[in-house]
């Protein structure tokens, strides 16, 4: 039965209740910083009341709006068992590369994919089970890939599809599967499409793109670009308004013309037919649009940094799209060029499996919470296989920009109500880095990652925690290495257009240049970007790298670490293969032990009558290990002292 309408007259509590009002209220609790608790106290209250004592702060219309958007979503997550059949996505350890950063062959300062195909035995090596590339395709590189202008092309400086080809096909002999970066929210100015549509804005081409006439002096509504501006660019040959939620050549994609949907679903069959498993789906969430495109409220503009994302961040028709993507793209119609060969659990390779009937589907959903998270990619829903929920990566009341020291007790407070707030036919991506956000050990850390010991510690911290959580790991390159933010000085060093536009839009706004640059360096996307060290002196390019990195402490590069049997890059690897081999790391149940034990990060994972014991000393001082029933047996880390050292981390094996 579809659940009425809310009204003014219901209460808090009832808008809790709904998956958009539960994600919505949550995320305005983790913006503002306000305490949870205070979520209990003004739940009885109705709408018409809080109306009445915030209208001051919030100004008119925000009612009405969460009335709207909760009231759009009529359905709600389902409770249903896990799948029979187990997808093979939920076993495996995801590795993310980043081409322009992580291996350049010809020696022009920029990664390509040659140097990802010399360097496929580090991530084999390290266990991985899937590769997944940052964009690859033709692009003017106005945001580093992710405006395309070619989704069938090669970038020059990457290589060639014959390149990409002998790629997939040594991922899969090598047992790793292979997905790409898809970026369909919006497509280069540059893309054939686009310069139609600009062409002969009636024409078919036309209704591909968001150019919407009127005045020159007056764009369309009041939407913010998330990389500072409005998100509207006036097209003087074309006398239209183009919609641009990101860089001013991204230009947004409009997903209710069937033909837009059509082309989308050519390029992923294209794809899976030339062997590529599946896609990540870039800001996926995104490209369901409202008809009529109103402005976005004032406050929630101020409260989030961004006008207008209420509209799409969860729009109208977003499910229908991503059913049709599913059905129409990435369930195969003809056999691939080549398929993986099958891992066995003792880490050797089978032979070629099967074609996978459905490729994998991960989408990065920003602003989407534990309750729309299992509407986009719940078991029964025909959507999305994995989202990624981008609420682990800062403390209450803190954004990227801020810098802050990062209380790692929220890691554990964090999974503990994500994992206890989804069912069997969930599932969750496990990630702490990736190519937008600073590196999450040098958050934890809070710049004692200078001492190698710290370093050293905090990497195996994260590392025990991501490869042991109950999900499916994303780890970023780099992080096998205890990769840590950059001494980045000045604003000339920096490559990443949002960066670089943010600084230059505090200092249009008053800040003064040290003020806007200590904002820029906390958040900027550029301390993940910088090359991988695969030496002590670099080992990237035989150039000058298009990005320069300042790491150069001794011990952390993969020449070194790789030869280390204590290294970060050994543990990861060390716990790789122990969840391959044992199904109670990746299928089993998790049991949180003295949650409320500050700075006490401790688990038991178990099935089939065997449990692992998994504890972290999150502070960085000394503390009393709590007493935890059983007999238990370490094998990675240990002895299990009576007090565990600053940041230690160990896995135990039950006796039985």
């Amino acid at each position: 039965m579809t659940p009425r309408p809310l009204t003014r007259r219901d209460r808090l509590s009832d808008v809790y209740a709904t998956p958009v009002g539960r994600d919505a209220i949550d995320k305005l609790l983790l913006q503002s910083g306000l305490p949870r608790p205070l979520l209990r106290a003004l739940g009885p209250m109705r709408i018409s009341t809080i109306e009445r004592l915030t209208r001051r702060f919030t100004g008119p219309g925000l009612v009405d709006g969460v009335l709207s958007l909760v009231n759009s979503e009529p359905d709600r997550p389902t409770d249903t068992p896990a799948p029979a059949s187990v997808p093979w996505w939920r076993d495996a350890v995801f590795y993310q590369v980043y081409p322009r950063s992580f291996a350049d062959s010809d020696g022009d300062g920029i990664g390509d994919i040659r140097g990802i195909i010399d360097h496929l035995d580090h991530l084999a090596d390290l266990g991985v089970d899937c590769v997944w590339l940052s964009p690859i395709f033709a692009s003017p590189n106005e945001d580093m890939g992710y405006d395309i202008s070619d989704y069938r092309a090669v970038m020059d400086e990457m290589g060639t599809l014959d390149d990409v080809d002998d790629l997939i096909r040594g991922c899969h002999e090598r047992g790793m599967r292979i997905i790409l970066d898809l970026v369909v929210n919006h497509t280069s100015d540059r893309h054939e499409w686009f310069e139609r549509a600009v062409a002969d804005p009636d024409g078919p081409y036309g209704s591909y793109y968001f150019l919407e006439p009127g005045d020159p002096a007056r764009p369309p509504n009041n939407w913010t670009s998330f990389f500072s501006g409005p998100a509207w660019r006036w097209i003087p040959e074309a006398r239209r308004w183009a919609l641009h939620l990101f860089a001013d050549g991204q230009v947004d994609l409009r997903w209710d013309t069937p033909a837009v949907r059509d082309e989308v679903a050519d390029i992923v069959q294209w794809w899976l037919a030339r062997g590529i498993d599946g896609f990540r789906l870039d800001v996926i969430n995104y490209i369901s649009k409202p008809e009529g495109l109103p402005d976005g409220n004032p406050f929630v503009g101020e409260l989030m940094g961004f006008t207008g994302v209420e509209h799409y961040f969860y729009g109208p028709r977003l499910g229908e799209f991503l059913r049709g993507l599913r059905a129409d793209g990435f369930t195969r119609r003809a056999a691939p060029a080549s398929t993986v060969r099958r891992r066995l659990p003792d880490g050797s390779l089978g032979d070629p499996q099967t074609p996978d009937e459905v490729g994998v589907m991960v989408g990065e959903t920003p602003g989407v919470g534990i309750e729309l998270g299992r509407m986009l990619s719940g078991s029964d829903r025909g959507e999305l296989d994995l989202v990624f929920n981008f609420d682990v990566l800062d403390t209450p009341g803190h954004t990227r920009w801020d810098d802050y020291d990062f209380d790692p007790d929220y890691l554990k407070d964090y999974y503990r109500r994500y994992l206890e707030g989804i069912g069997e036919g969930d599932w969750i991506a496990v990630f702490l880095d990736n190519h937008d956000n600073p590196r999450m050990l040098s958050k934890l850390a809070g710049g004692a990652e200078s001492d190698p010991a710290v370093r050293t510690a905090v990497g195996r911290l994260l590392a025990t925690v991501q490869l042991t959580m109950r999900g499916t790991p994303f780890l970023f390159q780099g992080q096998e290495l205890a990769a840590v933010d950059q001494n980045f000085t000045r604003l000339d060093q920096l490559r990443d257009v949002e960066s670089i536009n943010r600084y230059e839009e505090l200092r249009a706004a008053g800040k003064g240049p040290h003020d806007a640059w200590a904002e820029i360096i906390a958040g900027s996307r550029d301390h993940a970007r910088v090359p991988m060290r695969w030496s002590p002196e670099g080992g990237f390019t035989s150039g000058t790298p298009w990005l320069e990195g300042s790491d150069d402490a001794l011990g952390f590069s993969a020449a070194e670490q790789v030869l280390d049997d204590a290294s970060v890059y050994s543990w990861h690897k060390k716990l790789i293969g122990l969840r391959r081999a044992n199904p109670a790391l990746t299928r089993g149940t998790l049991t949180w032990l003295r949650p409320g034990v500050k700075g006490y990060l401790a688990y038991i994972r178990e099935a089939d009558g065997e449990a692992f014991l998994v504890e972290c000393n999150a502070s960085p001082g000394p503390r009393r290990r709590p007493k935890v029933a059983g007999d238990w047996e370490p094998i990675l880390g240990g002895p299990r002292a009576e007090t565990m050292t600053p940041w230690e981390s160990t896995v135990s094996r039950r006796i039985r």
